[in-house]
C-alpha cells in the first residue's frame, strides 16, 4: 500500500537583497522595470510550489515576496528565477541575499513599508513604492488571500508607525536640513528665489528639496557652463554665467555653495554690497564645499545666516538620534503587529474543520437518533424530544475536547502547529474521507 505522502504546508518567504548587503553595481543589475513586472511575476507563480508571489523592485532592494510550499525548493526556484529574469550567473549574486520565512518573512515586511530598514529611517517613499508592487502583482492575479492580507496588513502597520511616532519628523539629510532652515527663516520659498553654485551631487540633491518645497525661481552657476546648463535643463532653473553671477547675488535670498576650488566664492564686501541693493532683507547662506565656498567673517553681518557643512552635519546628527527614540517605539508596534497577523495566518485553516466536524458530528447524530426511533413503536412526542435533546448534549460534549484542541493549538500563534493540529483531526475524523 502506498504511503500518503500530503504537500508540506505552505510557508510565508522574502528572498532579496538590499542596500544593507548588496553594493549597488549588482543591485542595479537585478532591478525590474513596471515593463519586466508583466511577464516575470506570472512566471515566477509557475516556479514549483510556488501559490502566490510579488516583487518589490527599488533602488535600495529587490525582493521576493512569496508563499510556497518546502521553502528551501522555493528558495532555490527564487534565486534560478532571478538570474534567468536578469540574464545574470547566479554566483553574481547569491552570495548577497538573505532569505526570511515565516515571522521573520511578516516582520521584514513590515519592517520595510514602515521604513525601518530604509538607507533613510523614516522616508515616506518606500510605502508608495511597495503599494506599487502590490497594485502590479494583483493585476496580474499572483496574489492569492494570503498575500493580499499580507500586503494589507503591511499598509496599515505603516500607517500606524506614522500616526503614532514621529519618526520622520525631522529631516535626516545635509540637504533636507538646510532646506528646512531656508524654510523657518523665510516661513515659505514660493516667492523666494535659490542661487545654487556647483553642480555635484550636493547641489542636486539640495535642488531636489528646494522643488520640493516649490521655491519661486531657481537660479544656477557653474564653472563648466555647460553642465550648468544641463543640470538647469532637469529642474527648470535659469543659468547664470560664473562670472556674472555675483551681479545677480542680490536677486538670491537664499545661496546654496557646493563648487570647488580653494578661494572663496563670497567674500562680506561682496555680499555686503548684495544687501544693499536688497535693501537689507535677510540672505540664507548654506555652505556645502569641502573647503568651505563661503568666507567664515560672513557671521559677522548683520541679517546674513550662513550655516556650513559642520553646522548642518550636527543637525542630522541630532535629528538621527531622536528618529532612533521613535524607531524603537515603531520597531515595538512592529512586533504588536507581527503578532496580530501571525495569530490570523496560524489559525486560518480552523474555522473550515470546525465547521467539517460538527456537520460530520450532526450527521451521524442524526442517523442514529432515526434509528433509535425507528425501532420504538408508539414512541411519544416527548419521548422524541428527550432523545434528541440527550444526543445532542453527548455530540456537544464529544466535540468540546478537539475544538478547544484546534483553539489552543493555534492561539499562541504557532502556524506549523496549527497546521498538524488540523492535519491531525481531519484524519482522526475521517473529514476528508469520501464515504462515512
Amino acid at each position: 500500500m502506498e504511503a500518503n505522502l500530503a504537500k508540506p504546508d505552505p510557508s510565508l518567504m522574502v528572498v532579496g537583497l538590499n542596500h544593507h548587503t548588496t553594493p549597488v553595481e549588482v543591485r542595479e543589475k537585478l532591478a525590474f522595470s513596471d515593463g519586466m513586472l508583466h511577464h516575470a511575476l506570472p512566471r515566477l507563480v509557475e516556479a514549483p510550489g510556488i501559490q502566490e508571489g510579488a516583487i518589490i523592485s527599488t533602488c535600495n532592494r529587490v525582493e521576493v515576496v512569496a508563499w510556497a510550499h518546502d521553502p528551501p525548493q522555493a528558495g532555490r526556484h527564487i534565486k534560478t528565477f532571478l538570474a534567468q529574469e536578469q540574464g545574470l550567473p547566479l554566483q553574481l549574486f547569491e552570495a548577497h541575499l538573505y532569505t526570511h520565512t515565516d515571522r521573520q518573512a511578516v516582520r521584514h515586511v513590515f519592517r520595510v513599508a514602515s521604513s525601518l530598514d530604509s538607507l533613510v529611517v523614516g522616508e515616506p517613499q518606500i510605502l508608495g513604492q511597495i503599494k506599487d508592487a502590490y497594485t502590479a502583482s494583483a493585476s496580474l492575479g499572483t496574489l492569492g488571500t494570503v498575500l493580499h492580507r499580507w500586503f494589507h496588513k503591511a499598509f496599515s502597520v505603516a500607517k500606524r508607525v506614522r500616526s503614532e511616532t514621529a519618526i520622520a519628523a525631522k529631516p535626516v539629510s545635509v540637504s533636507s536640513v538646510a532646506v528646512e532652515l531656508a524654510c523657518r527663516i523665510f516661513d515659505q520659498l514660493t516667492d523666494k528665489t535659490a542661487m545654487v553654485i556647483g553642480v555635484g551631487e550636493m547641489s542636486q540633491q539640495a535642488i531636489r528639496q528646494l522643488r520640493a518645497r516649490a521655491i519661486g525661481t531657481l537660479l544656477i552657476t557653474n564653472r563648466t557652463f555647460q553642465r550648468a546648463v544641463e543640470l538647469a535643463s532637469t529642474c527648470a532653473g535659469t543659468v547664470v554665467p560664473f562670472e556674472q553671477f555675483p551681479r545677480q547675488l542680490h536677486l538670491a535670498d537664499v545661496v546654496i555653495g557646493s563648487a570647488g576650488g580653494s578661494a572663496y566664492h563670497l567674500t562680506p564686501d561682496l555680499v555686503h554690497e548684495a544687501l544693499q541693493e536688497r535693501k537689507r532683507r535677510p540672505m540664507f547662506l548654506i555652505d556645502l564645499g569641502v573647503p568651505r565656498n563661503f568666507d567664515p567673517r560672513l557671521n559677522d553681518l548683520e541679517n546674513v545666516f550662513v550655516y556650513d557643512i559642520d553646522d548642518l552635519e550636527q543637525i542630522v546628527a541630532d535629528h538621527q538620534g531622536e528618529r532612533a527614540l521613535e524607531a524603537r517605539k515603531a520597531e515595538a508596534i512592529v512586533s504588536q503587529e507581527v503578532e496580530a497577523f501571525w495569530q490570523w495566518y496560524a489559525s486560518r485553516d480552523i474555522s473550515p474543520t470546525i465547521v467539517a466536524l460538527r456537520q460530520k458530528a450532526e450527521a451521524v447524530r442524526q442517523r442514529e437518533v432515526e434509528k433509535t426511533l425507528a425501532g420504538l413503536k408508539d414512541c411519544s412526542p416527548e419521548t422524541r424530544r428527550a432523545i434528541e435533546g440527550l444526543s445532542a448534549s453527548l455530540m456537544n460534549k464529544l466535540l468540546h475536547p478537539p475544538i478547544g484542541y484546534l483553539k489552543n493549538r493555534t492561539r499562541n500563534g504557532n502556524a506549523e502547529d496549527g497546521a498538524t493540529s488540523v492535519t491531525a483531526v481531519r484524519q482522526m475524523f475521517g473529514l476528508d474521507d469520501d464515504q462515512d
